[in-house]
């Protein structure tokens, strides 16, 4: 039985980071989180990679995670995303989220530079003996070019503040076979929106949403069936937004997202360089309005 501390179960969304003309658009980011929460999810993930965290910069940082967790209060836990490509920067980001209010770090694997499985293992070994949060490390293989394997989970089950695993290898046999391994040893949340049911149907405890932003009530509705086992219902909502969710991951994350966001009047289509608005607004719209949402 996983005895690590649960900081949350069912829906919890990746939040964008708005902006406006250049700068955070804080009146927007209140607004996002008020949506979320009055929608039903049940944690907030700050500056995670759909928050544009490479483009923000340490300054920006801590103003964003104080003022969401000023705005989000005890609402839902507040996850921070701290992990970068230097195992002493991480530490930093991490310190500094813990010391503004967050309830945990979503820590995403080492990008570029990479590590072999015993590098890998020991930056987040150094992590969690330096911060006293509940950790949450990120395998997205698709977006670092590294892959948190077998060999690194094994020398890391014993660290009581690594306690989850964002599994967003989009390969569910490799997820089976984590999962198989190491359930009793960490909680594990999918990383793709298209592959909620399978992982709740081998034991996950949720996932950690992109899509969430726009449709926060229906992926916190397919969460909750899931975890009460209503599978012809979940399957029917998976169903039904099987094609949004293809088109929101159509251009690279999240950039489809801010368009569909903007169309709902809820913050501006506004990204950083390299990132550059969308160029499918025709199906953006199209979806939108299938789900009523325009």
């Amino acid at each position: 039985m996983n005895t690590k501390k649960l900081v949350f179960e069912g829906c919890a969304t990746a939040l964008v980071t708005p902006f406006k003309d250049g700068k955070i658009d804080f009146e927007a980011l209140g607004a996002l989180i008020d949506f979320q929460i009055e929608n039903g999810v049940s944690a907030l993930v700050i500056l995670g990679t759909t928050g544009e965290s490479p483009c923000v910069d340490f300054g920006e940082r801590d103003e964003v995670v104080a003022f969401a967790k000023e705005k989000i209060g005890a609402r839902v836990p507040m996850l921070v995303g701290t992990g970068t490509n230097n195992t002493k920067t991480t530490i930093k980001l991490t310190q500094g989220a813990q010391k503004l209010g967050a309830d945990g770090a979503l820590l995403v694997t080492p990008y570029y530079n990479k590590a072999t499985q015993r590098g890998l293992c020991e930056h987040y070994k150094e992590i969690a003996r330096e911060s006293d949060l509940p950790l949450i490390l990120y395998n997205v293989p698709s977006r670092t070019g590294m892959r948190l394997g077998i060999e690194a989970l094994e020398g890391l089950c014993d660290s009581e503040s690594i306690v989850g695993i964002k599994e967003a290898s989009g390969d569910v046999g490799e997820l089976e076979r984590k999962m198989s391994r190491f359930g009793e040893h960490f909680h594990f949340y999918s990383g793709c929106d298209e592959l909620i049911l399978p992982t709740y149907a081998l034991g996950g405890r949720g996932v950690i949403s992109a899509v969430a932003n726009v449709i926060p009530s229906k992926i916190a509705t397919l969460c909750e069936l899931c975890a009460k086992n209503e599978r012809k219902e979940a399957t029917r909502l998976a169903s039904e937004l099987s094609s949004f969710i293809h088109e929101m991951f159509a251009e690279v994350n999240p950039i489809p997202i801010k368009r569909a966001l903007s169309l709902m009047g809820l913050c501006q289509n506004e990204l950083r360089l390299p990132l550059t608005p969308s160029t499918r607004e025709t199906e953006i719209i199209r979806e939108l309005s299938r789900l009523a949402l325009l």
